[in-house]
């Protein structure tokens, strides 16, 4: 037993909140999440460009965001505190700032920064006026000095963004099925920014291994691998497994795909199961499909195609160790789940409404080059597009995807019912299914979860909350960063 285990605890609260995980992720979000999002769509190209221009394209540059602000009826802007936000039933939101470009037959002819929208802050963030403030200063601007913070202010109401608990994406999860013509099946969701494409193994009762992926519905595996430029039968097998007693069901699968022996027989094959076979430039189009939808979190370049062949014969391999000596993969194994705390959510939906604000660029764009009357790109933006859309989501809830109560009011019962609150855990998975095994207390739970506070009734088990001493990491690793660190293991790079 630990001597003065109470003075630990308080010693670690004294350095650390209860929704410091939260309020970190919302910080990460805010400093580099929405621009890496911007990133994503830097470059707007309109399909229809005033008649004198060869062309014309739209470059989206750095964005930022200040303390929260308000403005006044008479147009005077100031900063808000949280408790005038109450009051007054505002929002407690920031503007952020966008700096937008014009390129004119390549030549910059305009460039500004502009409001883009306004985003509301989490309390007790970096970038909320009471960060860093001390008990007497918090009581002067008339807040609780022993509140956490890591909620929300929308139209006066106080709301939390409750963590979502997921599969984790870009990992191959191999199920038995009690029915159906494949008896197992191997599901992967590979993730890459807006991007997240479902992966489906199968292997049929003719011994032939298939894949779907969007318009790729159960196509062999090896004819895929083909098309990647990965050929060698002998290689391909050597990449699979060592194991002689898995020759059989490979052997199977290279016997059905021997006609295609090359690249191009492999690419014609697949371009005739999606339907690109009429076409003239069908080798290029099917190409352009597997690089962009085929494993995106690996790459959507020609360069990735080989890492993508490697790495659909380890998943070739792992669906074959499960389906052949029945090692099930614990999807419940909290290795394999990941937690989506406020900045994750907000990236979500900052992500989406921005395309949304990019496609209404471009359709204000388009029809005032149509009617002649294009002067500046600055009257294009509305700035209360992204900023009604956010605060919408956050007010009622309703999140992408059509998922519902990922914010709700916080519950000020009393303290340790806010603390509950603001450290909820909700599944995905619905409460009118059985799903036993994701109720069931987990061991790698310990330190974790909390394995007391879960309601009863249908959500038991579904609905948890974190252990006190749980800390969510946010540490990201760079790619370059990453390789050097496994090459100084010994690891040697395959391409």
């Amino acid at each position: 037993m630990v001597n003065n285990y109470r003075s630990i605890i308080d010693g670690y609260f004294r350095e650390h909140s209860f929704v410091e995980s939260n309020i970190k992720s919302f910080n990460n979000f805010m400093e580099k999440g929405m621009q890496r999002i911007v990133n994503e769509t830097s470059e707007i190209i309109p399909t229809i460009i005033p008649q004198e221009v060869e062309n014309f394209k739209i470059k989206l540059g750095k964005i930022y965001s200040e303390k929260p602000q308000i403005t006044e009826a008479d147009g005077s802007k100031r900063d808000v505190y949280p408790m005038e936000a109450r009051l007054r039933s505002l929002t407690y939101a920031s503007p952020v700032y966008l700096e937008v470009s014009a390129l004119i037959d390549d030549i910059q002819r305009e460039s500004f920064t502009t409001e883009i929208g306004r985003i509301p802050i989490m309390l007790k963030s970096k970038y909320c006026h009471l960060a860093n403030l001390r008990r007497e200063e918090l009581i002067e601007v008339g807040e609780d000095s022993d509140d956490f913070g890591g909620y929300f202010i929308i139209n006066g109401n106080e709301r939390v963004l409750i963590i979502v608990e997921d599969l984790t994406s870009n990992r191959l999860f191999v199920t038995r099925n009690a029915t159906g013509p494949s008896k197992y099946t191997g599901k992967l969701f590979s993730e890459r920014g807006s991007f997240r494409i479902p992966h489906t193994i199968e292997q049929m009762k003719d011994g032939i291994i298939y894949l779907s992926f969007t318009r790729f519905k159960r196509v062999p595996i090896i004819a895929v691998i083909k098309a990647l430029g990965f050929t060698r039968d002998k290689e391909i097998t050597d990449y699979i497994t060592t194991e002689t007693k898995q020759y059989d069901d490979i052997f199977i699968n290279l016997v059905d795909a021997v006609e295609l022996k090359s690249e191009e027989d492999a690419l014609d094959f697949l371009a005739r199961k999606v339907g690109l076979a009429q076409q003239e430039d069908k080798f290029e189009k099917t190409r352009e499909q597997l690089d962009k939808y085929l494993l995106p979190h690996l790459g959507i370049t020609s360069k990735e195609r080989i890492i993508k062949a490697y790495n659909l014969c380890k998943m070739v391999r792992k669906f074959l160790i499960v389906s052949k000596e029945g090692l099930s993969i614990d999807k419940d194994h909290y290795m394999n789940k990941r937690l989506k705390l406020s900045g994750d959510l907000l990236a979500e939906l900052f992500r989406v409404n921005l395309r949304a604000l990019v496609q209404d660029m471009l359709f204000n764009f388009q029809r005032l080059v149509k009617r002649g009357k294009f002067q500046s790109i600055k009257i294009i933006i509305r700035e209360k597009l992204l900023t009604s859309r956010i605060k919408s989501a956050m007010a009622t809830g309703v999140w992408v995807g059509g998922r519902k109560g990922v914010s709700q009011n916080i519950d000020r019962t009393n303290n340790l019912a806010t603390i509950s609150n603001l450290q909820r855990v909700v599944s995905l998975l619905t409460s009118s299914q059985e799903n036993f095994e994701a109720r069931a207390l987990h061991s790698t739970h310990f330190g974790r979860l909390c394995p007391i506070e879960t309601p009863e009734g249908t959500p038991i088990g579904l609905r948890k909350n974190l252990a006190i001493l749980c800390s969510i990491t946010q540490e990201e690793y760079s790619e370059e960063k990453l390789k050097k660190m496994l090459e100084g293991y010994g690891l040697k790079p395959m391409v």
